[in-house]
């Protein structure tokens, strides 16, 4: 719920598209600070306390966070409340549960087992059955139309493909590093501040430069460090160097870094502020089901493997996270700036009507304002 109304609150605030990207690339870094602030306060948590404290340590930020939002943000709304698509919801809700579940449980109960089958049909039915109520709705849920705009589109197939490789780095480092090698969860989520530290720096960097330049720049960088951390560990021992590890983790936060912000801007620019919500949300939405779909299968690649044999259980995670760089390679083309073809001056002035003299050029100094010429 949190994650589209922010985004809808950066858009209402910011009209200024290159203001907006800057001001999404802050947005965005609060990401990285999260994946700092996270795994080491967790760590630490668990280390002096017990698990509960886990949870508990969210209500202050919670409370900090109603505190300042009353006093600070200002109310924005569309101009027409939308109504409530209980059909749209249900129907997400089941294709979204039945693809998770059957990824997750796809190791245990098999893949061509009676209960995995009636998991593909119960969702192609229940997907077949979302596009065609949501296309006859007059305000749906989630709004098919957009799709059609390919760089919308690239922009949510983009936030899945980051957010698989970043829950596939954060679970397989978790796994490897204290069962493989022994670290405590304290060590372990210390190993993960290289990650946050560059997803942190590069955020607000990329939204300066979809301010500039356009979202592509960005999103190539993002996605070739992210194949880059990915393929330095597909050959991944019990033994690796500390050093390529952390590498590797830097390597792809910096990816994460530039991508998030100029997906997220993608996925608002060119809409009015009314659906600036309805974007956000469809552009969270694909960034939870980029982590359910990451845990899942990177879950599903070590389930069975025991410490000795993580290292090895998990290499196809890697190249899983190097393929989602290659795929936000293909995506930053999709988000190439469509070349306006003729000339954009504006209409050609009109000739002078004949049997009539020209009108006597004025000098710079008295030359009227533009605007004013009759």
């Amino acid at each position: 719920m949190l994650s589209p109304v922010a985004l809808a609150i950066v858009v209402n605030a910011m009209p200024d598209p290159k203001e907006r990207a800057q001001a999404i690339g802050v947005w965005a870094s609060v990401f990285g600070l999260s994946m700092a602030a996270g795994p080491v306060t967790g760590g630490a948590l668990l280390a002096h306390l017990d698990w509960r404290a886990l949870f508990w340590i969210n209500a202050p930020v919670i409370a900090a966070a109603l505190l300042l939002s009353a006093v600070f943000v200002p109310e924005s709304r569309a101009p027409r409340a939308r109504r409530l698509d209980l059909p749209g919801q249900v129907l997400l809700t089941v294709v979204l549960a039945v693809v998770v579940g059957v990824l997750i449980e796809g190791p245990r109960i098999g893949w061509t087992s009676p209960a995995a089958l009636a998991g593909y049909a119960c969702g192609a039915v229940a997907a077949a059955a979302l596009v065609r109520v949501e296309s006859r709705r007059r305000e749906p849920l989630m709004d098919l139309r957009l799709f059609g705009r390919p760089v919308f589109s690239g922009a949510v197939v983009g936030a899945v493909a980051v957010f698989v490789a970043l829950s596939t780095t954060l679970l397989l480092n978790t796994l490897y590093l204290q069962h493989t090698r022994g670290w405590t969860p304290l060590a372990a989520g210390v190993a993960t501040l290289p990650l946050a530290v560059g997803a942190t720096v590069c955020a607000p960097w990329a939204g300066r430069m979809v301010g500039r330049t356009g979202p592509r720049p960005p999103l190539l960088l993002a996605g070739g460090f992210i194949t880059a951390g990915g393929l330095c560990l597909v050959r991944l021992t019990p033994h690796t160097s500390v050093l390529l590890l952390l590498t590797a983790y830097a390597l792809i936060g910096i990816g994460f870094g530039f991508a998030n912000a100029p997906l997220t801007n993608t996925a608002v620019n060119g809409l009015p502020p009314a659906r600036a919500g309805v974007a956000g949300a469809i552009t969270s939405t694909a960034r939870q089901l980029g982590s359910a779909l990451g845990i899942a299968l990177a879950g599903g690649l070590v389930t069975d493997a025991g410490p000795g044999e993580l290292a090895d259980a998990s290499r196809p995670g890697w190249l899983l996270v190097a393929a989602c760089g290659v795929l936000l390679l293909l995506v930053a083309q999709v988000s190439r700036p469509r070349e306006v073809k003729g000339p954009a001056a504006g209409p050609a002035p009109r000739p002078a009507s004949p049997g009539r003299g020209r009108r006597p050029t004025a000098s710079p100094r008295t030359a009227p304002a533009r605007g004013r010429e009759r």
